[in-house]
């Protein structure tokens, strides 16, 4: 990138940085986690770790499709660091990997900052995933002689309109570098328009995923204590929604008759509108419980999921999935991973952060449409009055899934990383 602009750079850097912690400060009233580790966020001393390869992941969709990648590593003895920007990325982390990689907060994008944190760990190797691609981070490692691979990577169209408008320090940015593991054809051409190289198009890591064999054990844990002890009551289940969604379901549901045939698992994505979604329940007249009751009332109507890193655990045994996102606008959550446990998916329609992948399970018949709320509640009442087009539907979506996986070893194989032969 121009001199001059990683000069100005760094100087508004230097002016923004209170201000970033202040940000940090007001996001920590709803979510305490903000106002943790805050060393990290800098890279002061203390956070220095010698590792062979860094990931940085952003958060929880894009820490769970590192996963793969860096179970691999892992097993070939690798040394790994993983960087993320939110509490719920870190948390996910230290679930998927406890102690077997090292976690940290990426620092602020501070040119001076990103330099000393690689420094401090020196690997061979960098991989961003999905679209985490900043000016700093791009410019010190290469600088600093650290390889730099956008994995996983998708760019919506309004997002490559919106870096196009930056023309040349975009080209610059991108070029920077070493290349780009695309997931679908469209999103290489996003990739290659605005100037990045080496471009592959390697399909998405998320259809890898492996189901653990204590999940079920888990999910059947958690089932019996939704459902006091009635495992048998059916439940299906809203998974991440976003902002607008919670309440456009809930004043769906009120007088939908969904509402008497099965007890809905509302999870919200951000914690900080857990007891907002809560209340909202009250407030609309529902019985409403959450998953970190001690008990759950056995005549509740809803219950809110409370809790971080189970969202599979809820999925494992529900009836239907309902996918966040789809239906508020603000594009899908991940349907590959219902869609893996063999959960008929029902899909609003705003797919734009799935859009290949829920375009084929809408063709595949692994998935269906609605057009708002009230239709996704009443395709998930027809799911329930046919037990042979659920299942019918369920094993389409494991098959779509299984389908598309592989992109974990060709990954690996174009990074230089694969043992396999």
């Amino acid at each position: 990138m121009p001199l001059w602009f990683r000069i100005v750079y760094s100087l508004l850097w230097c002016v923004a940085l209170p201000f970033a912690f202040l940000s940090l400060w007001l996001r920590g009233k709803k979510n305490p986690h903000y106002r943790e580790h805050w060393r990290e966020r800098v890279a002061l001393r203390g956070t220095r770790v010698d590792v062979d390869v860094w990931i940085h992941a952003v958060s929880v969709g894009e820490a769970r499709a590192s996963a793969t990648i860096v179970r691999e590593l892992l097993r070939q003895d690798k040394r790994i660091l993983i960087t993320c920007t939110t509490p719920t990325g870190r948390a996910t982390l230290r679930e998927l990997f406890g102690n077997k990689a090292s976690i940290r907060y990426l620092p602020f994008d501070a040119p001076f900052l990103i330099r000393k944190m690689l420094r401090n760990s020196r690997p061979k190797l960098g991989i961003l995933m999905e679209t985490e691609v900043w000016p700093g981070v791009c410019s010190v490692a290469t600088q600093e002689r650290v390889p730099l691979w956008l994995v996983n990577a998708r760019l919506s169209e309004r997002s490559a309109r919106g870096y196009a408008r930056a023309g040349s320090l975009t080209r610059s940015m991108f070029g920077l570098l070493s290349g780009v593991a695309a997931q679908t054809q469209e999103h290489s051409t996003r990739f290659s328009a605005l100037g990045a190289h080496n471009v592959h198009v390697l399909g998405n890591l998320k259809f890898d995923l492996a189901i653990p064999d204590f999940l079920q054990p888990r999910a059947d844990r958690l089932t019996e204590h939704m459902t006091s002890g009635n495992a048998a009551r059916p439940f299906w289940v809203a998974g991440s929604t976003r902002e607008g969604e919670d309440a456009a379901i809930l004043n769906a549901l009120v007088t939908h008759p969904l509402r008497e045939r099965a007890m809905a698992v509302i999870v919200p994505r951000h914690q900080e509108r857990w007891q907002s979604t809560y209340q909202l329940a009250k407030k609309l007249g529902f019985s409403v419980a959450r998953r970190s009751d001690a008990e759950i009332a056995p005549d509740s109507e809803v219950i809110i999921g409370d809790s971080m890193g189970e969202m599979l655990s809820y999925y494992a045994n529900a009836k239907v999935v309902v996918m966040g996102g789809s239906l508020g606008g603000t594009g899908s959550q991940n349907l590959i991973e219902p869609c893996a446990l063999g959960v008929p998916v029902v899909l609003g329609p705003s797919v734009f952060n799935f859009k290949e992948a829920a375009e084929a399970a809408l063709t595949l018949g692994a998935a269906k449409p609605a057009r708002d709320s009230r239709e996704a509640l009443t395709v998930v009442l027809e799911f329930l009055d046919d037990e042979m087009h659920r299942r019918r539907v369920g094993a389409r979506a494991r098959e779509f899934v299984a389908a598309h996986r592989g992109a974990t070893e060709k990954t690996l194989r174009l990074l230089g990383l694969s043992d396999r032969r």
